[in-house]
């Protein structure tokens, strides 16, 4: 079996075998594309504060330690790209390793994940947008127009009409957007952190906190419920480094160009993480009350409270990297569930028109587009009918996240199983690691499911007295298996082995 992707020749370029442009990316623009996906800037601003309620000022040892499966998982990952560049990424690989039904859905757990996302990036770049022409005509009435229902949907549909737009254009015109939104989001998560720091230095914190070793100590937390929903946020706010292996068929060096540059963008994030972290608790404490990042009131959005305080007559540039940071993660977002679905399309898992391929821009045409519909459409039903849902369904994306890394990483253990133990470097990479990391995110999925069952995790809403959060989380995996059958229906060729 061959395992790298065949490219044809062509007058202008060369294309892999599912016509995508091969060498359009190189590893600096797959790392810039990877912390995109991840929004550091939107991340920590949505996760620091639920995370700080939950394991307080031991904030850095837990994202240390949602690291470490990240970093296990991404190896993994490197290793099954090295055997096999291919943009179906967890399908295609799963698919080799366990059999199409196992296959096909991790590729649905991916695609899932992904949309739901989209949804959510897209009403978080609407909501930092108003706030930002609040800002700069310091009207705060135009930073209430995100609530204004008809309003905030228009607004949303617009953001992730575009996204689906540059996306369509290709990974050319994706890298050249993402290098100055990155950029910028960085430059200014930057500025906050050294501003911060400098506050502590000048007695000038709201609550100067020194740092301790404690902080990094992870099991210095209180319970193991508490550190166990300290890590399923933790991994949540990793997650999307594993964009740069979708685009193994488009990048220069396709076998060690997507993996190098998925554990670059791992350690690039936690360090980036680990700065900020240490800098609001230094400047803000955990307390509950005022500027303190334990209050209740401050969590939804930590950067929106203590950017004024940190970066003085500059808060607006916080604004407008959280805008920008949503907004690029809404368009890079976009690679991923399209290439899937433009690989199950190829190998007939689901319909061939999902295999389309832009004549002019080399991309996934129909894929791309049938992402945004579906992400619109996800946004449009969750908003109307409850708020609570729509969050609620991103607090269940921790459990589809372990599902479908948690999957790859085995099948990067099970398909290697022949030569595993033929050194050092094989057992470490392709067995241990991997295994490791699979294992622990499948332990979270567990953990996460059960107590997810809970009415009071989440929103606090309930169906039949099981917690939302489960129902929707469990549901979408469900209705995968039902997509599932009607396409082995459909498409028995795939699941009984005879295409891939």
């Amino acid at each position: 079996m061959s395992t790298a992707p065949k490219t044809v020749q062509s007058k202008e370029t060369s294309l892999s075998e599912k016509g995508l442009k091969a060498g359009s990316v190189g590893l600096i623009g797959a790392v810039v594309i990877g912390v995109s996906c991840i929004a550091p800037a939107y991340t920590l601003t949505a996760a620091l504060g639920p995370t700080v309620s939950e394991v307080g000022v031991h904030l850095p040892a837990i994202f240390l330690v949602g690291f470490i499966p990240m970093l296990l998982v991404a190896l993994g990952y490197r290793e099954l790209n090295n055997a096999m560049p291919d943009a179906g990424t967890s399908f295609t690989w799963a698919t080799r390793a366990f059999g199409p039904w196992i296959g096909w859905m991790g590729g649905w757990g991916l695609i899932a994940a992904t949309i739901i996302v989209l949804s959510n990036l897209a009403a978080v770049a609407v909501d930092f947008f108003y706030l930002m022409l609040a800002q700069i005509f310091s009207n705060p009435e135009l930073g209430e127009l995100s609530k204004i229902l008809p309003l905030n949907i228009a607004t949303t549909l617009v953001f992730i009409a575009l996204a689906c737009w540059i996306s369509y254009r290709g990974m050319e015109t994706t890298k050249g957007v993402q290098y100055v939104l990155v950029a910028f989001q960085l430059l200014v998560l930057g500025w906050f952190a050294v501003s911060a720091f400098a506050h502590v230095a000048n007695g000038t914190a709201f609550d100067a906190t020194a740092i301790s070793p404690d902080w990094f100590n992870p099991f210095a937390v209180d319970s193991f419920s508490q550190f166990a929903a300290g890590v399923s946020l933790s991994i949540f706010i990793y997650w999307g480094w594993d964009v740069t292996l979708t685009m193994n068929e488009e990048t220069k060096n396709p076998e060690k160009t997507p993996g190098r540059a998925a554990t670059i963008t791992v350690l690039v994030i936690v360090i980036i993480y680990m700065t900020v972290a240490l800098a609001t608790l230094s400047f803000a404490g955990v307390g509950e009350t005022g500027l303190g990042a334990g209050n209740p009131e401050n969590q939804s959005s930590i950067f929106a409270v203590l950017a004024g305080p940190v970066m003085g007559p500059f808060a607006i540039l916080m604004s407008l990297a959280i805008l920008s940071s949503s907004a690029a993660s809404l368009q890079s977002t976009f690679v991923s569930p399209a290439r899937t679905m433009l690989a199950m399309g190829h190998y007939r898992a689901i319909s061939p028109r999902f295999g389309r391929i832009s004549p002019t821009f080399k991309s996934p045409s129909f894929a791309t587009i049938a992402a945004a519909i579906a992400a619109a459409g996800f946004y449009v039903i969750t908003r109307t009918v409850s708020e609570n849902a729509l969050w609620d369904t991103i607090t269940a994306l921790g459990m589809m996240i372990c599902f479908y890394y948690g999957i790859t990483a085995l099948a990067c253990v099970w398909f290697f199983r022949a030569e595993a133990f033929r050194g050092a470097r094989a057992f470490f990479f392709k067995f241990l690691a991997p295994l490791v990391g699979g294992v622990i995110l499948l332990v979270m999925f567990v953990k996460t499911a059960m107590d997810s069952m809970d009415p009071e995790y989440g929103s606090g809403s309930s169906v039949g007295g099981v917690g939302l959060v489960f129902v929707l989380g469990m549901g979408v995996i469900l209705l995968g298996v039902v997509v599932m059958l009607v396409m082995y229906r459909l498409r028995p060729e795939f699941f009984k082995g005879k295409v891939l």
